[in-house]
């Protein structure tokens, strides 16, 4: 029988070639310190040093990357099943893109606002959307309006960015959709004192029959009310749109813009639009804002969060993986002792206990994805919203109950 190697008491993952199978953590500074400590932790459970254990450190450093993997898997699992309604429809990513991952991101139900910077257009003027993408985002641009020019396109033309100041050329192939233009005629109080506003209301004769006309014209005398201000206003707003031309404007398939007046002069018209992504197949690529060449999240499988972070988990977390790396490490230690189902001693057998480890393994896994699976079903939104309206209720109990009556006394 082949000689079985048994764990030397001791490793060093820094000087091991290659230490895990897939090297997801090896970067890692937290996870590298804590790998020995792990395999040593480990192989003292098995009975180390009072027993031989039949592993070698890359065993235990494979079943600690293992474990942090499966609780990676149960904690992200339990994020997409809890919110796989707000991120359907959004930009995926590939899994090696954890600058594009939902690791590290607060999903909320206004989560279209947390991923704006990575869409093409201004700023975000409305809630709502999901992660990359823009088809509930409202977005701010402008174009400059030349004299006697009337028609504009606003999807080939030159578009400012509201917060950079930067501009950007739309692809004509966008699915662009106004929402607002900002084309209005001038405020009515710019001309409230003009003569010439064809309101009919001059504070001059007015003057004149109360007997205040030998005074200075720059004094007045007259106390109005509110709504004669109101009035006038309105006036000047229906002269102009009986008299004058309207400003108004007309929008075209989604795209051209024709101004009424014709421009005089030159000027920055700003306006609001979406852009439907829908019949595009995917997001927007923010470096041409065309469509983009990822697909978007369509299920659960391809929801883009990426490996964790194990400097990120948390000493709670930490503890399931070790406990979970042992339970490995006694599946691992059965394995092998089960091959060799008896040792030969001197005068006698020993048969190896590979089955109680075996069955202590499967219970112990079992019991802790269990137990964290447990521990997530109260944390989804529906059971937390649950638990505070619970607390904010037992609250004013408590205070509707010790509060004292008060005596009032005239």
């Amino acid at each position: 029988m082949a000689e079985i190697p048994i764990w030397p008491g001791s490793s060093s993952f820094g000087l091991t070639t290659q230490p895990t199978p897939f090297e997801f953590y090896n970067s890692d500074t937290e996870f590298v310190k804590d790998a020995d400590q792990v395999a040593n932790w480990c192989a003292r459970r098995l009975g180390y040093p009072l027993v031989d254990i039949e592993l070698q450190a890359v065993n235990f450093y494979a079943a600690f990357e293992e474990a942090v993997s499966e609780y990676g898997h149960q904690i992200y699992t339990f994020q997409i099943k809890d919110n796989l309604a707000r991120l359907r429809g959004s930009v995926t990513a590939s899994s090696d893109d954890t600058w594009q991952s939902l690791n590290q991101v607060n999903v909320k139900d206004d989560f279209g606002s947390l991923f704006e910077a990575t869409a093409v257009g201004g700023s975000s003027g409305g809630g709502g959307g999901s992660y990359g993408s823009a088809t509930s985002r409202t977005y701010s641009a402008s174009l400059n309006v030349q004299p006697t020019k009337q028609k504009y396109d606003l999807v080939d033309t030159t578009l400012v960015n509201w917060e950079s100041g930067s501009t950007e050329i739309k692809s004509g192939s966008l699915n662009v959709k106004i929402k607002k233009i900002y084309h209005y005629a001038p405020s009515a109080i710019n001309r409230y004192f003009d003569p010439y506003a064809g309101t009919g209301t001059g504070i001059q004769s007015l003057m004149q029959t109360f007997g205040f006309g030998n005074y200075s014209p720059g004094v007045n005398f007259m106390l109005m009310p509110m709504y004669f201000d109101a009035l006038k206003l309105q006036a000047i707003e229906l002269n102009d749109t009986i008299r004058k031309s309207g400003y108004h404007y007309e929008i075209e398939n989604d795209r051209y813009l024709k101004l009424f007046p014709i421009p005089e002069n030159e000027y920055k018209l700003w306006f609001d639009y979406t852009i439907d992504v829908s019949d595009l197949g995917g997001g927007i690529d923010p470096t041409t804002g065309g469509a983009a060449s990822l697909n978007t999240v369509t299920d659960m499988s391809n929801v883009p969060y990426a490996k964790p972070t194990y400097s990120f988990i948390n000493e709670p977390g930490r503890q399931w993986i070790r406990k979970y790396c042992l339970a490995l490490c006694k599946e691992m230690l059965g394995s092998i002792r089960g091959k060799y189902q008896s040792l030969p001693i001197p005068g006698a057998d020993t048969t190896l206990d590979f089955s109680r480890l075996l069955s202590e393994a499967a219970a112990e896994k079992e019991a802790l994805i269990t137990t964290l699976r447990e521990d997530l079903a109260g944390l989804t939104t529906r059971a937390q919203y649950e638990q505070i309206t619970g607390e904010n209720e037992a609250k004013l109990t408590a205070q509707s109950t010790e509060a004292r009556y008060q005596i009032y006394i005239h």
